[in-house]
């Protein structure tokens, strides 16, 4: 089965990189092609162009050459479908939808978080795909109520970013002694995030502060960390895989992220964590209920059925588009059936901790 999966890849950022190798790895009987914005290598290809300078810069035939190939468009994990960091995003997954659909390919939402929007035109591409999606999974509960609201009764799995589960696997046998206080910025990282550093440092728990760059090579990035280590002395450790994220964050006491899949590692490792919003009810809504707390194991456990379910469901879907259309996959390797039914919210407690 030949699929093409669509996400905010090729930037250097490890959470979307991460998401990026969760599909290829625990989809393995499927025949990826993937979108990048610096595409490396044959099985990578070009986002399609929005502009004048994009459309005589890359080489998006290539794009298209895989969209009319393919079997399906997947769009894989992160918060595509919102305008809390840039009001472009929308606009450019929208522009691969429609494409998509010019080649009458089927489109799956997988682990999405979708909204919140700025604009009327922001949700109304977003619901243009919702419709049109043959399967939607999002990974928390404010993304099931969006979706409701924009498209009422339409089937959607709530899942979880299986990032997590990718974090469980790397997880110590033992914790070491904390004593580090992490920070985890963006590239723009905002005045009250900087005060609370301040506030952290003036309580006088940690012996020192380690600053985690999650996307490295952003020049811009690089200078916010570097303008944080001057002011609050501290290590700059680049981060490149989810095993040195890991690593960085089992020795510390707490963790204060702007970034979403730093604060998910904490939440594994069972750190306490505080986080920065970039917009009200953004992506980190999900994990504010946990902010602060040392998570007990049954909401660790809940969390990974959730990975699981989403999954099982897309999984499932998958081997369906097989039966529909045999010829495209003449020897597919068995894919399991979809199970009955969704998982309801069973993490019973949120506000848990030991």
């Amino acid at each position: 089965m030949r699929l093409l999966l669509v996400g905010n890849y090729g930037v250097g950022n490890l959470g979307d990189e991460a998401l990026k190798d969760y599909f290829l790895s625990r989809f393995p009987e499927v025949d990826w092609t993937v979108v990048s914005a610096h595409p490396q290598g044959e099985h990578d290809v070009p986002r399609l162009p929005l502009g004048f300078r994009s459309f005589f810069a890359t080489p998006w035939p290539r794009t298209l050459k895989a969209l009319w190939s393919c079997d399906g468009v997947v769009f894989g994990g992160g918060s595509l479908f919102t305008e809390s960091e840039s009001r472009f995003a929308v606009v450019l997954w929208w522009w691969h939808t429609v494409v998509a659909m010019v080649f009458q390919k089927p489109i799956l939402l997988a682990f999405q978080g979708i909204g919140p929007w700025l604009t009327r035109s922001g949700r109304w591409m977003t619901r243009f795909v919702l419709r049109r999606a043959r399967f939607i999974s999002v990974r928390d509960e404010f993304s099931v109520k969006r979706v409701g609201d924009l498209c009422p009764g339409i089937p959607v799995v709530e899942s979880f970013d299986p990032v997590f589960g990718m974090c469980r696997a790397l997880v110590p046998r033992a914790i070491r002694s904390p004593q580090s206080l992490v920070i985890i910025p963006r590239a723009t990282t905002s005045a009250s995030f900087e005060k609370r550093v301040r506030e952290l440092l003036r309580q006088g728990d940690v012996t020192s502060v380690r600053i985690l760059s999650l996307q490295p090579d952003d020049p811009r990035e690089s200078e916010t960390c570097q303008l944080l280590a001057a002011e609050f002395p501290a290590d700059v450790v680049p981060i490149r895989s989810l095993a040195d994220l890991i690593s960085a964050i089992e020795e510390s006491r707490l963790v204060l992220s702007q970034r979403y899949h730093g604060a998910i590692a904490a939440l594994v490792l069972r750190v306490p964590y505080l986080i920065v919003e970039q917009a009200e009810s953004d992506k980190f809504a999900s994990l504010r209920p946990w902010s602060g707390k040392i998570i007990d194991h049954r909401t660790i456990a809940a969390l990974q059925r959730l990975v699981d379910l989403g999954e099982r469901e897309l999984k499932g879907t998958l081997a369906e588009l097989v039966q529909k259309n045999p010829v495209s996959c003449p020897h597919p390797r068995p894919l399991p059936l979809r199970g009955e039914g969704r998982m309801s919210k069973d993490i019973e407690s949120k506000s848990g901790s030991t």
